[in-house]
C-alpha cells in the first residue's frame, strides 16, 4: 500500500479563491467575499486544529499587479505571513481565473508577465519562509479552456476557441514553473484539473465514439504539459510533477445529457477513475479538490475517502484528500449562500461555526490517515449541531 510522503498532512482544506469575470463583466473575489482576507490568521488557526496542516489558497493576481511589473503584495503577505505563522503548510494558486485588466489573454505577452509576476511571488516566498514551496500556476486550465474558451462562461467570454485557449494556458505554466525554478529549484507544482466520466446515453457507434472523444479531452492540459501532445509547446515531463485532481457530484454524466449519481449502476467507481489517471502518467496524485453541499457533505466525503483507500491499497499513490472549500462561500452566479465548507461564514470577531457532522468525518479521516496537529476545537470556532 502506497504511503504519502509529500505533503504535511494527508487531510487538507481549499480556500475557495476565484477571481475572475463573469460573462457581465463582474469581477468576483471569494477570497474577499468568504473574509478569509480579513480572518486568514483566525482560519488558519482553525485548519491546523482539526488536523488540516496543509490546504489549498490563493494570491490575487489582479490586485498584485494592477500596473505592468509593480508589484503591491499588500493582499498576500498577511497570509504568506499567517500561514508561517501557525505553520500551516500552502499550495498557493498562482492564478485562479482572474487576471489583471490590462492583459489581453491571446496574446505572447500574457505568456511572459504572467512567468515574470510568478518569478517575483518565487522570490518573496524563498525569502519569507525556509520551507520548500507549493504552486499550482494556473487552476484548471481544462475547465478555463471550456468555460472562457467555448461557453462564453467568464473571461475572456469567447466561443469556439477552446484548444487556443488551452495552449496558451499551457504555455503560461510552462513558462511560469521555469521562472520559479530558477529562483528556487526546491519548488513542486501541482497541476489541478477535473476527472470526469463520460459515457454515451445509447449504444449508437457514433454516439458512443462523440462520449469516449470527450471523455478523453479530461487528459489534454495534463498531456499537452508532459509533452505527449503537440511538444512544441514546450512541454515536457518534468513540468508535470504533482497531478491535481478535482472530483464533484457532478463529473460524471451521459454525453449531451443527465448526471449519473452515485448509485446508479453507470456510475465509474472513482477508485478505477483514480487508477486510470496513474497508469497514463505513472505521477503522484493530490485529490485537490473535493466536496458536496449540504446534507451531501459527509456521505459524499466518506464515499470519496473509501474509494481513495481502495486507490492506495492498490499502490496508486495518492499523496492527500483536500476538503474544497473549506468555507461555505456566496455562489458564483446568484450570491446564494452555498453551504459546503467545513466552516460558515464569520462573525464580526472572525468566529467561523463548524459544521458538526462534517468535522467528526475529518477527524476520524485525520486518525485514520495521520494528523499533522492535535485535534481539538479552536477558539475561533463553534460547532453546529445539524444533519
Amino acid at each position: 500500500m502506497h504511503i504519502p510522503s509529500i505533503f504535511d498532512s494527508f487531510m487538507m482544506g481549499g480556500f475557495e479563491c476565484s477571481t475572475h469575470r463573469r460573462n457581465d463583466q463582474r469581477r468576483l473575489d471569494l477570497i474577499a467575499a468568504t473574509g478569509h482576507d480579513r480572518w486568514v490568521a483566525q482560519d488558519y488557526v482553525n485548519m491546523a486544529s482539526v488536523g488540516l496542516g496543509c490546504v489549498r489558497d490563493g494570491l490575487r493576481w489582479h490586485l498584485i499587479e494592477q500596473r505592468p511589473g509593480r508589484y503591491d503584495w499588500s493582499s498576500f503577505l498577511p497570509m504568506l505571513r499567517a500561514a508561517n505563522a501557525q505553520s500551516v503548510q500552502v499550495i498557493w494558486d498562482l492564478c485562479h481565473y482572474g487576471l489583471p485588466d490590462d492583459i489581453d489573454i491571446w496574446r505572447p505577452a500574457f505568456v511572459e508577465r504572467f512567468a515574470r509576476y510568478a518569478g517575483a511571488v518565487a522570490r518573496l516566498v524563498r525569502a519569507e519562509s525556509p520551507a520548500v514551496p507549493f504552486y499550482s500556476p494556473i487552476n484548471e486550465i481544462s475547465f478555463w479552456a471550456w468555460a472562457g474558451g467555448d461557453v462564453a462562461y467568464f473571461n475572456p467570454t469567447t466561443t469556439g476557441r477552446t484548444m487556443e485557449l488551452k495552449h496558451q494556458l499551457v504555455r503560461a505554466s510552462i513558462a511560469a514553473i521555469e521562472e520559479i525554478r530558477a529562483v528556487d529549484n526546491r519548488a513542486r507544482f501541482v497541476q489541478a484539473d477535473p476527472a470526469i466520466h463520460v459515457i454515451a446515453p445509447n449504444k449508437r457507434a457514433d454516439q458512443i465514439e462523440n462520449a469516449e472523444r470527450y471523455r478523453l479531452a479530461q487528459y489534454e492540459a495534463w498531456d499537452l504539459l508532459a509533452g505527449m501532445q503537440w511538444p512544441g509547446l514546450g512541454g515536457r515531463p518534468e513540468f508535470l510533477d504533482i497531478i491535481g485532481v478535482n472530483y464533484y457530484p457532478h463529473n460524471q454524466w451521459f454525453h449531451g445529457g443527465e448526471r449519473i449519481l452515485l448509485g446508479d449502476p453507470y456510475y465509474r467507481p472513482f477508485a478505477g477513475m483514480l487508477s486510470e489517471i496513474y497508469q497514463r502518467y505513472r505521477r503522484p496524485i493530490l485529490l485537490s479538490e473535493t466536496g458536496a453541499e449540504g446534507s451531501l457533505r459527509v456521505p459524499w466525503l466518506a464515499y470519496v475517502s473509501e474509494q481513495v483507500m481502495q486507490a492506495m491499497a492498490q499502490n496508486v499513490p495518492i499523496e492527500g484528500i483536500c476538503l474544497y472549500p473549506v468555507l461555505d462561500y456566496p455562489g458564483w452566479d446568484d450570491d446564494r449562500h452555498c453551504s459546503a465548507g467545513l466552516f460558515g461564514f464569520a462573525d464580526f470577531m472572525g468566529c467561523r461555526t463548524a459544521h458538526e457532522p462534517l468535522l467528526h468525518e475529518v477527524q476520524k479521516l485525520t486518525a485514520r490517515f495521520g494528523s499533522a496537529s492535535p485535534l481539538a476545537y479552536p477558539v475561533t470556532v463553534r460547532a453546529r449541531h445539524e444533519r
